[in-house]
């Protein structure tokens, strides 16, 4: 009998863990500017500049994300200027690959938001195209308001989600 509840505790503990990383790790999207380094190989904080080739540079220093204003797929001024230095990025480092997600805030109903996260998507991957990067080495995916990075109601939150995200990998886009 003592072996079910061990069985059960061990099952909890393993299911917990996984929820430590990969698509549950929410680190990647809360990336700052302004953090005390990237992951060493062993795990621990490095400190020291970062490669101006690796995916950390992007990410913290170009910026991985645009945001919109409200119910638009337009991009502003300081969108522009951060997709005009990740073009120099994707073309200067021409092995990585990026999937660009577009997001919404809470607010409407999933499919609008689904679709109005795929227009965002798609005017961030125009635009770095716009910007001499090869069509063949970007991929759009909308999450529309499924993947928040603040959840309530106020316009503090829904102007975070309101987003679009260029995730960088390396290899063949499929």
């Amino acid at each position: 009998m003592k072996t079910l509840p061990t069985a059960a505790l061990l099952v909890a503990a393993l299911g917990l863990s996984a929820c430590s990383g990969g698509l549950f790790n929410q680190n990647r999207l809360d990336t700052d500017a302004a953090g005390a380094g990237a992951a060493g190989a062993d795990g621990g904080i490095t400190t020291g500049a970062l490669a101006p080739n690796s995916v950390e540079y992007f990410n913290q220093t170009i910026g991985d994300r645009v945001l919109f204003a409200v119910d638009t797929s337009t991009l502003t001024d300081e969108g522009r200027a951060t997709l005009t230095q990740q073009a120099g990025w994707l073309t200067t480092n021409p092995s990585f690959t990026a999937i660009i997600e577009g997001h919404a805030d809470e607010q409407g109903t999933r499919e609008y938001n689904l679709a109005l996260g795929a227009r965002r998507a798609a005017a961030v991957r125009d635009y770095l195209v716009s910007q001499g990067v090869p069509d063949a080495r970007l991929r759009t995916v909308t999450f529309g308001k499924e993947r928040p990075i603040e959840v309530c109601s106020t316009e503090v939150c829904y102007a975070k989600n309101r987003r679009a995200v260029t995730v960088i990998g390396a290899g063949a886009v499929s």
